[in-house]
C-alpha cells in the first residue's frame, strides 16, 4: 500500500508544522485563563488565534502562505475546542470508521474499504490528550488501573480507547460513526442489502410481534438492520432499549433509553446489561430491545421473551444463524449453570422465532445473507429452517460482489401468526430469486 503520509507531508515538514502549531497553542493558553476558555466558543476566539499566528510569524520570520495560515488557525482551534487532527475526519460524512493505531498511523473506512490517511499526531502524549478529553466529557476515566474505555461522542459516535500497558504501540483509538441520515428501507433495497420479498417478510414479523435476533460479524450492519426493522413497530407501543453504548436511533415517540454504567473510581457502582433487563421488566414495556446480547443478560432476555414481551429484538456476534442460536445457548448456560441443557434449548426455541444474519462483503457492501425460522427441538438439536439465503457467485472486474438472493421454498410456520395480525404476504415471495449483476 502506498504511504500517503510521506507523499503529502514530508516528515521534516510535519515536525516543523507541529512545532509552530504547539507554540501558537501554548501562547493562546497563556493569554487566556481556563474560565475564559470555557466561556468562549470556536468562533469567538478565532480572531485572537489569528492575532497570535500573525505575531509568531513576524517574530520568527516563518514563511507561510495565506492558505497555510488559515489552515494553521483552524488546526489550533481544533486542538483547543475539538479532537485535534481528527476534526477534519469527523466532519467528513463519507467516513464510517476512524482507526488511530498510534500517533502516526491513522486509517479510515469509506464505503466499507479501509484507507490509510495522511493524518498524524505530534506524539503519543498528543493522542493520550485527545483520549482524555473524550472520556472526561462523559465522566469516564482511563488510566493504568482502567486502560480500556468505551465512550460516546456528542454526535453519538461510539469510541473505544486502549492505552499502555495493554496496547504495545501507544494509545490507540477506534471511532465508529453513525451517519446523520438514517438509512431508509428504500436505501437498503437500492444498495441490494436485501430483496423486497425479504423486507416484506421481516416487516410482517416485527408487526406480528415475533421475537427477532440479528446476527453477524463486527461491522456487518447489525445495528443498521435493527434500526431499520424497529421502524415497523407501531407508534403507540412503549419500547425500552438497553445498550452498553447508546447507538440505536429509534423513531417512535414512546422510547425509554437505558445505558450501562462502568465502575467508578472506587471500584463500585457498576450497572450491567443484566441489571437493566431485570429493571426494564418493571417499567411496563411492550417491547425490550437490547443493542447487543453477549453475556448473562441472554437469560433474562429469553425469560422476558417467554413472559409476555413479544416482539423483542437483539443482536449478537455470530458467523451464521445457527451459530447465533448456539451462542445464545452458551450465554444462557453461563448465566445459570443449574438449568439442564435440554431445558435451555426448549426455552430458547420457544422465545426466538426469527434469526436474521448480516454480512459485510469483500467489496464493503452489507447484505442479509440468511433469514431463518426457529422451529422447535428435535433430539439434541434446535430445528432451524432457512427461509431466504444469499449465495455469492463471484467478483466482477470492478471488484463488485456478485450473487443471488433466493427463497428456499420453505413456507414459514410463522405465516399463521402474521395472518392473525391481518398481514397477508404473497406466496410468490417464498419461491423468488434475485440476482445481483455488475451494473
Amino acid at each position: 500500500m502506498t504511504n500517503t503520509r510521506s507523499m503529502t507531508r514530508p516528515a521534516a515538514g510535519a515536525d516543523r508544522w507541529f512545532t509552530v502549531k504547539s507554540k501558537i497553542h501554548a501562547k493562546l493558553l497563556n493569554s487566556l485563563s481556563p474560565d475564559q476558555l470555557k466561556s468562549l466558543n470556536k468562533d469567538g476566539v478565532r480572531e485572537q488565534v489569528g492575532n497570535v499566528v500573525e505575531r509568531l510569524i513576524a517574530e520568527e520570520s516563518i514563511p507561510m502562505t495565506v492558505t497555510e495560515r488559515e489552515r494553521l488557525i483552524e488546526e489550533v482551534l481544533d486542538e483547543v475546542f475539538g479532537l485535534g487532527p481528527l476534526e477534519p475526519l469527523l466532519k467528513d460524512p463519507t467516513i464510517s470508521d476512524i482507526l488511530v493505531n498510534g500517533f502516526d498511523n491513522v486509517y479510515v473506512e469509506r464505503n466499507g474499504q479501509l484507507k490509510e490517511t495522511n493524518v498524524r499526531f505530534k506524539d503519543q502524549a498528543h493522542v493520550r490528550m485527545i483520549i482524555d478529553r473524550i472520556v472526561s466529557n462523559i465522566g469516564r476515566r482511563i488510566d493504568d488501573s482502567s486502560p480500556i474505555v468505551d465512550a460516546r461522542l456528542d454526535d453519538g459516535s461510539r469510541v473505544c480507547a486502549v492505552i499502555p500497558p495493554l496496547s504495545l504501540i501507544g494509545p490507540v483509538l477506534s471511532i465508529r460513526r453513525f451517519g446523520k441520515k438514517l438509512l431508509s428501507t428504500e436505501d437498503l433495497l437500492k444498495n441490494e442489502t436485501l430483496t423486497t420479498g425479504m423486507l416484506d417478510y421481516l416487516s410482517g414479523c416485527v408487526e406480528a410481534r415475533l421475537n427477532v435476533v440479528i446476527s453477524g460479524g463486527s461491522g456487518a450492519g447489525k445495528t443498521t438492520m435493527l434500526n431499520t426493522l424497529s421502524r415497523f413497530i407501531p407508534e403507540e407501543e412503549r419500547i425500552v432499549t438497553i445498550e452498553d453504548t447508546a447507538e440505536l436511533q429509534l423513531q417512535q415517540g414512546h422510547v425509554v433509553r437505558l445505558e450501562t454504567r462502568p465502575m467508578n473510581i472506587e471500584g463500585a457502582g457498576t450497572i450491567n446489561q443484566r441489571d437493566l433487563v431485570i429493571n426494564a421488566l418493571r417499567m411496563r414495556p411492550d417491547r425490550i430491545i437490547i443493542g447487543e446480547c453477549r453475556g448473562p443478560e441472554a437469560l433474562d432476555m429469553m425469560q422476558a421473551m417467554n413472559t409476555g414481551h413479544d416482539g423483542s429484538m437483539t443482536t449478537t456476534h455470530a458467523n451464521s444463524p445457527r451459530d447465533a442460536f448456539s451462542r445464545l445457548e452458551t450465554m444462557v448456560m453461563m448465566a445459570s449453570q443449574h438449568i439442564p441443557d435440554k431445558v435451555i434449548r426448549q426455552m430458547l426455541t420457544s422465545a426466538i422465532q426469527i434469526v436474521v444474519h448480516t454480512s459485510r462483503m469483500i467489496d464493503g457492501t452489507r447484505k442479509v445473507t440468511g433469514i431463518s425460522e426457529v422451529g422447535g427441538v428435535e433430539g439434541e438439536q434446535a430445528l432451524m429452517h432457512d427461509v431466504f439465503t444469499f449465495e455469492r457467485t463471484g467478483l466482477s472486474p470492478r471488484g463488485k460482489v456478485l450473487g443471488k438472493f433466493a427463497a428456499t421454498g420453505y413456507k414459514p410456520l410463522t405465516l399463521g401468526r402474521l395472518k392473525s395480525y391481518g398481514i397477508h404476504l404473497a406466496q410468490s415471495i417464498f419461491s423468488e430469486e434475485y440476482e445481483i449483476k455488475d451494473k
